[in-house]
């Protein structure tokens, strides 16, 4: 019992000592987990736009394969992200291998499926909700898509947290693609991995605080701006 307290004791010194380790492995875990996410975010609006607003057979199996995308394995993504960089593959002349853009890629091609089908469920039901308003006003499409956006942006904010929660939690596909290099590729969830199999628990479990901390920050967040800026509801 005494050694579980001391580990504890020992991780929350290095989190209020500032250890240099630990804040060059968060850094670089927000950095591109920030970075996949943008991307993601940037590429899942207009295609969530584009299914949310039409129907028929060929945007259903799209949304179908969105969904199932969501579930993609984050080990399988790593085996493919691996082949396409390494020296061998079709994009081995990047060089990125190794490197934190291999990560991004990876995470990247793992936030998209996610942030977009939610995108485009939001969307979706917003212009179902707004679409006669819309007619009766003879709206343009953009400025209709611009007024669903904005109408879903509580929604859109969200799903845009689950997406980089989804980036922050992953351990197979950043450690296959980048590797788990010290000082250059070692992400929260690698040196949790790592340091647990080497018995150096303390830093694993300080480093497990500070994911906790940063998803309970990010959640909490979320909660209050959607409780101040949501419109109530008077019954």
């Amino acid at each position: 019992m005494n050694w579980f307290f001391d580990v504890f004791a020992e991780a929350f010194h290095k989190i209020l000592s500032a250890d240099a380790l630990l804040l060059e492995i968060v850094s670089l875990t927000l950095q591109v987990s920030l970075t996949a996410l943008v991307i993601s975010v940037i590429l899942a609006l207009p295609t969530a736009a584009f299914l949310a607003t039409r129907n028929g057979p060929l945007t259903q199996a799209w949304i179908v394969m969105l969904n199932a995308l969501m579930g993609l394995p984050p080990v399988l993504v790593g085996l493919l992200v691996y082949m396409l960089l390494s020296h061998r593959g079709p994009l081995g002349f990047l060089q990125w291998l190794f490197t934190p853009s291999a990560m991004i890629v990876a995470q990247t091609i793992l936030i998209f499926p996610i942030v977009c089908a939610l995108f485009q469920q939001h969307f979706r039901l917003k212009y179902q909700q707004l679409h006669e308003l819309f007619y009766s006003l003879q709206i343009s499409p953009a400025k209709r898509m611009q007024t669903v956006i904005i109408e879903s942006r509580f929604e859109l904010l969200s799903a845009t947290v689950t997406g980089l929660g989804r980036g922050l939690a992953e351990v197979g596909a950043v450690m296959l693609v980048g590797g788990n290099i010290l000082h250059h590729t070692r992400t929260i969830t690698t040196t949790i991995a790592l340091e647990t199999s080497k018995g150096e628990i303390a830093l694993a479990v300080s480093l497990g605080i500070i994911l906790l901390f940063i998803a309970l920050t990010l959640n909490a967040a979320l909660f209050f701006l959607h409780q101040r800026y949501q419109p109530k509801v008077i019954y």
